[in-house]
């Protein structure tokens, strides 16, 4: 299954959200895949303490942040949540992201390696971001994808 199609099915795209910091982005992103049954609730807070011990190591010059922790911190299903931020928010004192694709993968499969490789592709065009970026919707998010 496609990121596009796995966004789709848990209903994981947020566009034009506000939020205060990055804890609050994180634990947003994961809502939608722990309600979905994607994730268990610990997840987003294991997330958060993988940022506070390794840094925010997953936010990229582009203004992308792709948020994550271990199998075991609580993935029941392969999932991605994309969320696009009003404004560009700093992780742990990294620089700012705006576009933020929270991820879970039971194990270290090709499958979520090829997710990965296929975000990174995607995000690599500046016309694809700035679109993104100007999206209003959900689904504007999806034909962009």
């Amino acid at each position: 299954m496609s990121i596009k199609q796995l966004l789709q099915e848990a209903g994981a795209i947020q566009v034009r959200v506000a939020a205060r910091d990055w804890r609050e982005v994180i634990a947003l992103a994961a809502q939608p895949l722990v309600q979905g049954g994607y994730l268990r609730e610990s997840y987003p807070q294991a997330v958060i303490a993988n940022t506070l011990t390794h840094g925010a190591y997953y936010v990229f010059e582009e203004g992308i942040a792709i948020p994550h922790a271990r199998p075991e911190s609580g993935v029941l299903k392969d999932c991605f949540s994309m969320l696009v931020l009003a404004e560009p928010i700093a992780f742990d004192g990294s620089g700012k992201a705006d576009i933020v694709i929270l991820f879970g993968a039971r194990d270290n499969n090709a499958h979520i390696e090829e997710g990965i490789r296929a975000i990174v592709t995607l995000l690599e065009s500046e016309e694809t971001l700035r679109r993104l970026r100007a999206a209003r919707s959900a689904a504007e998010v999806m034909a962009i994808l």
